[in-house]
């Protein structure tokens, strides 16, 4: 299924941590750099976040989440280019708010969660204009790696110093073909029952967490 990823939303977060990005060297977002040493790593707060897909159902929309997942963020506010964020999402998880579909999402057919316990997002690159950012990096489901991009933005940033928060939301689409998650059936009205393509969408809130 194309999963609706957040995950893997979460690449955006290091190019929205302030303004600064717009004014980042074109050089710095053409591959990944080091992290500077002034940067700061953020927990992601997965009680205040959410990571939903939705995809094609017949002639309609199913939606659904993961309910557990995790990650970080490594960005300094002042050189967003050179930021990263790494997710882990946990594939049993999925919760589409009907038990005997999330079983079978679990199953073989689609996920296969036994085998393949993790859903991984990794960060490889991240343009920003303002607000606005573009997020490259690497969605595995299934043990399959292809590259994503995410759009998104930052929605907000405040608190005190050494405990400030962060918040963005992004989208991505895929196609879950490219990852093996290949079920599909015949529907009575004619065509599949199931799309091909999955829009993921995140809204995250992430901790500074203090210096090592």
């Amino acid at each position: 299924m194309r999963i609706r990823a957040t995950l893997l939303s979460l690449a955006v977060v290091p190019a929205v941590i302030g303004a600064a990005a717009a004014a980042a060297p074109a050089h710095l977002s053409q591959a990944p750099s080091s992290v500077p040493a002034t940067a700061v790593r953020w927990q992601i707060d997965q009680a205040h976040s959410e990571l939903t897909f939705r995809i094609r159902h017949m002639v309609s929309r199913v939606s659904g989440q993961f309910n557990t997942w995790s990650g970080t963020i490594t960005a300094d506010p002042a050189s967003l280019a050179g930021g990263s964020v790494s997710v882990d999402i946990q594939t049993a998880s999925i919760d589409t708010n009907n038990e005997r579909r999330d079983t079978h999402l679990r199953s073989a057919d689609f996920f296969d969660a036994a085998n393949h316990p993790t859903i991984t997002f990794r960060s490889t690159r991240v343009v920003a204009n303002g607000r606005s950012i573009t997020v490259h990096g690497n969605l595995t489901i299934r043990g399959v790696t292809r590259p994503v991009v995410l759009e998104g933005q930052m929605t907000d940033v405040g608190g005190p110093a050494g405990r400030r928060r962060i918040g963005f939301e992004a989208e991505t689409t895929i196609n879950r073909m490219d990852y093996g998650v290949a079920w599909n059936r015949a529907a009575e009205a004619g065509g599949v029952v199931l799309g091909d393509e999955v829009t993921i969408s995140m809204a995250v809130a992430a901790v500074e967490q203090p210096a090592s």
